[in-house]
């Protein structure tokens, strides 16, 4: 538990650090075709379950914010959204990047593993890129789980990002996506700012060794959610660039939806 303890310090430390260029990613996605794609399957899935609604009416909590992606393409749409972060420089960066929006979203800071927030208080839970980087993922989903009124809905995309550290196959794919941005020239976005530190920081984290989406679909399953997924929901929101240096890492989704009557 005190080694877990310490691994979330160093992981805030880092996505502290980050902010300022992470955030840099999320103003490119916002003035780019990222912006109406990601918007396009977000509205899609959540009108979906909630046919009817008035967008004012679904309170939405966007786990993970990070500089702000989802909780700004939620607001704009009109949903009531809060928008929570375990680092106040993400969180500052979210802000700045939300503008007059900013005032629509209530941005808290908060671990997504111990959220402060009351028992059955929202219609949809969103996160992107989080659950991976996660020192206790199940206590994660269970505290979503908790927060999500009966018949709610989670949204989850994130990818096996680092299965390269632990398999040789993988890593021999990940080297064909290096060779293959370089050839086209579209950049490495995988060497980041600092990045063998996040490779550190991995090794450490349980699900980075773990085949997922399976693992994600036998927790919720237990918790009381029906789950689908979508294997290919990378083709509709990420770019070429994106889909060039992460091909062998796919972004996968998660639906689950909370059964009626459970609590």
């Amino acid at each position: 538990m005190n080694e877990k303890v310490g691994l979330s310090e160093v992981n805030r430390a880092y996505w502290s650090q980050r902010s300022t260029s992470y955030s840099d990613v999320n103003k490119e996605e916002l003035a780019g075709s990222s912006r109406h794609n990601w918007s396009s399957v977000l509205h899609e899935e959540i009108y979906s379950h909630f046919p009817g609604r008035s967008p004012k009416s679904i309170s939405v909590l966007d786990v993970g914010t990070g500089p702000g992606f989802f909780a700004i393409l939620l607001a704009e749409s009109g949903f009531h959204v809060t928008a929570v972060d375990m680092t106040p420089e993400m969180l500052d960066e979210a802000k700045q990047n939300a503008g007059a929006l900013a005032e629509k979203i209530d941005f808290r800071e908060m671990n997504a593993e111990h959220l402060c927030l009351p028992d059955d208080s929202y219609d949809v839970v969103v996160s992107r890129n989080l659950t991976w980087n996660l020192p206790h993922p199940e206590k994660a989903y269970s505290e979503w789980h908790r927060v999500l009124r009966t018949g709610g809905l989670l949204l989850n995309f994130d990818s096996n990002w680092y299965g390269y550290l632990f398999d040789e196959t993988a890593r021999e794919k990940y080297e064909a996506d290096r060779a293959s941005s370089a050839e086209l020239g579209l950049g490495d976005q995988n060497v980041g700012e600092n990045f063998d530190i996040m490779e550190d920081i991995a090794r450490s984290m349980p699900l980075s060794d773990i085949k997922r989406p399976e693992w994600d679909i036998s927790v919720l399953s237990r918790l009381g959610f029906n789950v689908t997924t979508d294997t290919d929901i990378w083709k509709k929101v990420w770019t070429i660039q994106e889909q060039t240096n992460f091909s062998s890492t796919p972004m996968f989704m998660i639906s689950a939806k909370l059964r009626k009557g459970l609590i």
